[in-house]
């Protein structure tokens, strides 16, 4: 189990799938759990998807009377005397409508009363009031209204209270007489109670028990919003005391059908559904219905409570509707937030409820939502893991959006055809997360990939060439290219005789202390350090990246080495008892650069005859006497930063071009044996013409002065050799190496 483990995190790939996997059961454990906060973005898809399928059309049949502003400009303020309310009723009634629910709670004795203001003003004032010429009848408000009640279509609304402390603010004097609903309950096995699965009420803020018991039903008006604010979804029955009550618009839709009856489902979790009037209502576990809003304000045909009373609004408007009397004027605080509007009249959710129940358009979450939910979210986490995985990022976009596009088409789809609302919210979190998490993970990865590519180039190359390769990868190319390119090869003299007369460590030591700065010099100005051969040591400049005057650089890293082990071998002389001399040789020119080797195992390096040519120049270095030999394609790219001193014409062996090679220096050295240099000069140049005897007096004068002594004692020799053996006529002053 742990070597799968190790293996596992040892596989890039593995450890992807096994981090989106992991996310994709976090989520759905976080869906198990369904957090606040991600309930509430629920809820706003929710609202965009009923918004985009509703539709404004309705039965026709719920209408409602306003008690708005300008009832209450032309009839004066609220409350009304009861008296006026049962002329509103009455009108409302003989204009035809079938039933009224009155969205309004009368839970005090009416002030407006003569008989209650007579006993005020004698309590308060003293004074006897007679009413001279009042019917007995118009005495008292309320037995008025309680009277037009009496038999009659009317629904009275009242008031639920779900919490102690409300309760015990609300206790009133009288005894209430709502109406219970007539529930028949079919209860599957092992199913919930209704008092346990119904929403139970701790009191009740009723209407007067004279008019209570003169209605003809009655239903509460409690409209509680989500979490939001936004009231989604109303109770249609309540438990309170071991009986179920129903809602005000339920309850106005049983007057009108005259159908009482009731059947509620129970399950388990709870309610499964509502069955009334043939019709099934699809309802939570709560037993609420969530509301298929027609749009916002307005839906339904409103009549100003003023134009009914007065008259203005006939049996042509009212017949056969069921009518809500309600209030939209914003000082009565009877205003609701839905999912399209801020500002929506309650009296309107009732006639919503009336509607969807009369048209049987229902919005519904059915039981195998939850399900499908789930699976989608674990199959949105894997797909999307998969994706990350293996597909190149350029090929991520089209599933990623097409994932995303039917997910939320696929919810609008069954919303707007089969008004069932599946929430695409989980699948697009873990859509989303699984994504960013990956994307993070390969991100991570490919980071600690150039990571190591920095750690393992950073022996190669310099910084700023590293960092122009992050910068500019396009620049890199590692398929293999001809281009010209600067070379240096470095070799340290007589190398195997000093190591007999070290220990194997003290070879290790040197050579570490020796190549560690020649390393440093050649990747500070730039260069990439190719390989080590033992001592010797191959370095190029102008890959893998371009290098600006590569061939000064390259010149000027040769420099600093030759300074620096003046610096070195004063340690050395300590450390080891001796001091190195090193030799290098440079040169530029096209070469094939790029991955050199077998499929299994290669190297970035170069091959051409110009890498060979290079590796000549540093064998020379010895044969010549010199510390530095450039070719005369790097004297010409380098120009005047450094004075050359021309050493010979030759064939190096292998090569049949013939090449003039120099050896270079800064002009202050130049300048100090600037005299000796020039009959240096003058003796190649009679060497070039021939003059072999004058120019073999001249180094051999050279040498005795210790000038350049092998150089010079070369070229007697080679002088001498030539006047006992002239060349014919086709001498072109050009040394032919016969080896390396």
């Amino acid at each position: 189990m742990v070597k799968f483990l190790k293996k596992i995190i040892s596989n890039d790939k593995a450890i992807l799938v096994f981090s989106g996997i992991l996310g994709s059961l976090i989520m759905a454990s976080l869906y198990i759990a369904q957090p606040r906060v991600l309930s509430f973005l629920d809820f706003k898809i929710y609202d965009h998807l009923l918004r985009r399928q509703h539709t404004t059309k309705t039965s026709g049949v719920p209408v409602i009377v306003d008690i708005d502003e300008k009832s209450l400009a032309s009839l004066g303020q609220w409350p009304w005397p009861r008296y006026r309310l049962a002329l509103l009723l009455e009108k409302t009634r003989a204009a035809g409508a079938v039933s009224v629910g009155l969205d309004i709670l009368l839970a005090e004795p009416d002030r407006t009363s003569p008989a209650l203001l007579r006993q005020q003003i004698k309590k308060e004032l003293n004074v006897d009031v007679d009413f001279r010429g009042l019917p007995a009848a118009l005495e008292d408000n309320d037995s008025l209204l309680a009277n037009v009640l009496l038999g009659k279509p009317y629904v009275l609304g009242f008031y639920f209270s779900f919490s102690m402390s409300e309760a015990d603010r609300q206790i009133q004097s009288w005894d209430c007489y709502v109406k219970p609903a007539q529930v028949t309950l079919l209860e599957a096995p092992g199913a919930m109670k209704a008092d346990g699965a119904l929403h139970s009420a701790f009191s009740t803020v009723c209407p007067l028990p004279e008019l209570t018991q003169s209605a003809t039903n009655t239903g509460f008006f409690n409209a509680t919003p989500d979490q939001d604010g936004i009231l989604r979804r109303v109770a249609l029955l309540i438990n309170y005391k071991g009986r179920i009550f129903p809602s005000l618009a339920l309850a106005t839709l049983m007057e009108a059908t005259g159908d009482r009856d009731i059947l509620l489902r129970l399950e388990s979790q709870g309610a499964e559904s509502l069955r009334y009037a043939g019709t099934i209502v699809p309802v939570d576990r709560a037993g609420q219905m969530l509301l298929n809003y027609r749009g916002s304000t307005g839906a339904f045909p409103y009549f100003s409570a003023v134009d009914v009373i007065e008259g203005r609004v006939g049996p042509e408007k009212l017949d056969g509707k069921i009518v809500f009397i309600g209030t939209s004027a914003a000082g009565l605080q009877d205003l609701r937030a839905t999912p399209f509007t801020a500002v929506f009249p309650g009296v309107e959710a009732h006639a919503t409820v009336v509607d969807n129940i009369l048209t049987q358009e229902f919005i519904s979450v059915p039981d195998y939502a939850p399900a499908v939910e789930l699976l989608g979210t674990i199959l949105a986490g894997i797909s999307i893991t998969l994706l990350v995985t293996w597909a190149r990022a350029v090929w991520l976009i089209l599933p990623l959006a097409g994932m995303a596009l039917g997910m939320w088409e696929g919810s609008a789809y069954m919303m707007s055809h089969l008004r069932v609302y599946i929430s695409p919210l989980y699948a697009y979190i873990i859509l989303a997360a699984n994504f960013t998490l990956l994307t993070m993970l390969k991100f991570w990865r490919e980071e600690k990939q150039k990571k190591f590519i920095h750690g393992a180039f950073s022996h190669y190359l310099a910084p700023a060439v590293i960092k122009q390769i992050y910068d500019s990868p396009e620049s890199l190319s590692l398929q293999g290219q001809e281009k010209d390119i600067t070379i240096m090869f470095t070799d340290v003299r007589g190398f195997t005789t000093m190591s007999e007369q070290l220990t194997p460590t003290q070879v290790t030591d040197l050579l570490h202390d020796y190549l560690t700065p020649m390393t440093r010099i050649i990747t500070s100005n730039l260069g990439t350090l190719d390989k080590f051969i033992g001592d010797a040591i191959m370095a190029f400049w102008n890959a893998p990246v371009d290098v600006p005057e590569h061939q000064k650089k390259a010149l000027a890293s040769a420099m600093q080495m030759l300074d620096h082990i003046q610096i070195l071998n004063e340690g050395f002389q300590v450390k080891y008892g001796l001091t190195i001399k090193i030799g290098i040789g440079l040169h530029y020119g096209l070469v094939r650069v790029g991955n050199m080797g077998s499929i299994d195992l290669f190297d970035y390096t170069l091959i051409g005859d110009n890498v060979n040519l290079t590796s000549r120049l540093e064998s020379l270095t010895k044969y010549y006497g010199q510390v530095l030999l450039v070719s005369q394609a790097m004297k010409e790219a380098c120009g005047d930063d450094y004075a050359y001193v021309e050493m010979d014409s030759v064939r190096v062996k292998g090569k049949h071009e013939p090449i003039t090679i120099y050896t270079a220096m800064t002009h202050e050295a130049r300048a100090a044996r600037n005299e000796d240099f020039q009959r240096y000069e003058k003796a190649l140049n009679l060497y070039k013409n021939m003059r072999f005897s004058e120019a073999a007096g001249i180094f051999a004068r050279l040498q005795s002065k210790s000038f350049e002594e092998v150089l010079c004692g070369m070229y007697e020799e080679r002088c001498l050799h030539l006047m006992e053996e002239p060349p014919g006529g086709s001498w072109d002053g050009v040394y032919t190496h016969k080896s390396k």
